[in-house]
């Protein structure tokens, strides 16, 4: 599932291509996980500005002369790609569901799993994007997400740090990769009740995931499947992964076997000498 380094690498993709790309036409393949919420023929004539990511979510504002203002909130769900095309792309495949159509290339949603969606609202405040937004917690670089702020959030929360972290509304963008190494780099055990963590260690954690969002940023996210920026551009973060997807293996700090155990069903990787409770 594309996680939060990897929306923001599609957002810088598609952003100076499109901002200020005039939309020609919209066309629709088979259903997507939300209905559009407007007429296709609606959006012809708008123009992009500039984009924007929250959490898991891109905004494509489209602003249109003597009409409301509005945007395009995406998603891409579990197996979601975006690619920018030329004019006169090739016909769309099963598993490509929308094309956005504009003066500067084709925008193409490809999704085998059909858990993505595309929305029209009229502002990110006002439904139906206020709705899809509102129990998304703080980004990761907000500055007014402090260690005290995330140590108090956590005492909140009975669950395991892990799984709370996946939640995303204590804060948002720690996918199941970056999830298990920012908790490998903190030295916290994942299956650690929430509410147990220390001020101290909370600094450390919100440290640990902000350089960790912060590298896969650099490397232009992971790519275990088939990721790609809208250029077709991989990522490489999970090749300097420290614990995920590295069972067996040894501990690259300590040299203890990573082990392996299942969250909410989620694979959970971490080293047991390193990673205390």
């Amino acid at each position: 599932m594309p996680e939060l380094p990897e929306v923001e690498v599609v957002r810088r993709s598609i952003d100076v291509p499109l901002r200020g790309a005039r939309v020609l036409a919209l066309r629709l393949g088979k259903p997507l996980r939300w209905p559009l919420g407007c007429a296709p023929a609606d959006l012809a004539g708008r123009v992009g500005g500039p984009g924007q990511r929250r959490g898991k979510y891109l905004w494509m504002p489209l602003a249109a002369d003597g009409r409301e203002p509005g945007g395009l909130l995406w998603h891409l769900g579990m197996s979601g790609s975006l690619a920018l095309l030329g004019a006169g792309p090739a016909p769309p495949g099963p598993h490509d569901h929308l094309d956005l159509v504009t003066d500067r290339g084709t925008l193409r949603l490809h999704d085998p799993r059909r858990f993505g969606a595309v929305v029209f609202s009229r502002g990110l405040d006002v439904a139906p994007a206020a709705a899809l937004l509102a129990r998304l917690g703080p980004e990761p670089f907000d500055p007014a997400l402090t260690p005290l702020a995330l140590h108090a959030a956590l005492r909140r929360r009975r669950a395991a740090v892990k799984s709370v972290l996946l939640a995303g509304d204590v804060v948002v963008g720690a996918g199941n990769i970056y999830a298990c190494e920012a908790l490998f780099a903190a030295g916290i055990h994942p299956a650690l009740r929430a509410d147990r963590i220390s001020r101290p260690r909370a600094a450390r954690l919100l440290a640990a995931l902000r350089a960790t969002l912060g590298r896969a940023l650099e490397l232009g996210g992971s790519t275990l499947r088939d990721f790609s920026d809208a250029h077709g551009a991989a990522g490489a973060y999970q090749a300097q992964a420290a614990v995920y997807g590295r069972a067996g293996q040894p501990c690259l700090r300590c040299g203890a076997a990573v082990r392996r155990i299942v969250q909410g069903q989620r694979s959970t990787f971490f080293c047991p000498a390193c990673q205390k409770r």
